[in-house]
């Protein structure tokens, strides 16, 4: 898996007839998301009134809460990316980890209500009607998300947004608990098996409910300040000893403010140095950690020592 602070991957051009579709840019691809969001409610809606099915509840729920999430990742990637300004010096990035508390709040409260009805309904089964409505409608709504996922895909590989990829993630969650959805419906309604559907509902809420603790981590990691990856941090020192006027890198650290890696390092310099060449030294070794993470915010202070000896690179297996 590729590491958060991972330099985005290289966009790749658009080919055949799908290709400007699959190319969409951070903003239209999260519109997009809304609008399949919104139609999804709709369907299931109209799936729910038609077969009283608890696996359609559960996924009609698993739905508005997908509006919601997208919902705010619509806004919050255009906050995210608003410049610094006086009173947001390190930008806005952190946005978006306040927005993802929110939907792991309504995940979890979501996951407990579709339990519980899923639990009365094992108890107090009740027939599925309507099955080939339901039926329809879910294999549509997998068909829906799938296109989705791959159009996300798409673009995050010309972006490397992490909301884009935080986004299908989501979705193509949704695609494994539809697939559940779908073995309730026909249980329920043709196979006059009930309690299946009520199960399938249990899953769907656990795995709801599972999704919602991942959510809670990687907000809680970002709003924490967790430090970046131990290869990533290898590669941001060597990045700086590869010039060999540094002596060496301590007092590293790093976090994330969005998709844009912070990081601040003090390097030894020799004392001998003149204040200006001391600062050029600086200033390239900025550039070279840039030019390894593109969109870094670099903070370099040098520290005169005496004569030393050039630093050895870190190595990842070291």
């Amino acid at each position: 898996m590729t590491s958060p602070v991972s330099p985005p991957p290289t966009p790749a051009p658009g080919s055949g007839p799908w290709g400007a579709v699959a190319t969409l840019s951070t903003r239209q691809i999260t519109g997009l998301s809304v609008g399949v969001a919104v139609l999804l409610i709709a369907m299931k809606a109209f799936a729910l009134g038609a077969s009283g099915s608890v696996s359609i509840l559960a996924s009609l729920a698993d739905s508005a809460l997908d509006l919601i999430a997208s919902l705010t990742t619509f806004f919050a990637v255009r906050w995210a990316a608003a410049p610094a300004d006086a009173d947001h010096r390190f930008g806005h990035g952190k946005g978006e980890a306040m927005a993802a508390l929110v939907q792991a709040g309504l995940v979890f409260a979501s996951a407990v209500f579709i339990g519980w009805e899923a639990l009365q309904r094992m108890f107090d089964p009740r027939p599925v009607v309507g099955g080939s409505w339901a039926v329809g409608v879910v294999i549509l709504s997998i068909l829906l998300t799938g296109l989705l996922v791959w159009l996300q895909t798409r673009s995050l590989k010309a972006s490397g947004s992490m909301a884009v990829s935080a986004d299908r993630a989501h979705y193509a969650a949704d695609l494994a608990s539809s697939a559940v959805v779908l073995i309730g419906v026909i249980s329920g309604a043709w196979l006059a098996a009930p309690g299946l559907d009520a199960a399938a509902g249990l899953v769907v809420a656990v795995w709801l409910f599972w999704g919602a603790v991942g959510v809670l981590k990687g907000a809680g990691d970002h709003l924490l300040d967790r430090e970046a990856s131990d290869a990533d941090r290898i590669a941001l020192t060597n990045a700086v000893l590869s010039d060999i006027r540094v002596g060496g890198v301590h007092q590293l650290r790093t976090r994330m403010s969005g998709d844009r890696l912070m990081v601040q390092m003090h390097i030894d310099l020799d004392r001998s140095l003149s204040f200006e060449a001391s600062h050029d030294i600086v200033v390239a070794a900025e550039d070279r950690v840039k030019a390894a993470f593109p969109g870094a915010d670099v903070l370099i202070h040098a520290d005169p020592r005496g004569p030393v000896a050039p630093a050895v690179p870190v190595s990842p297996e070291a």
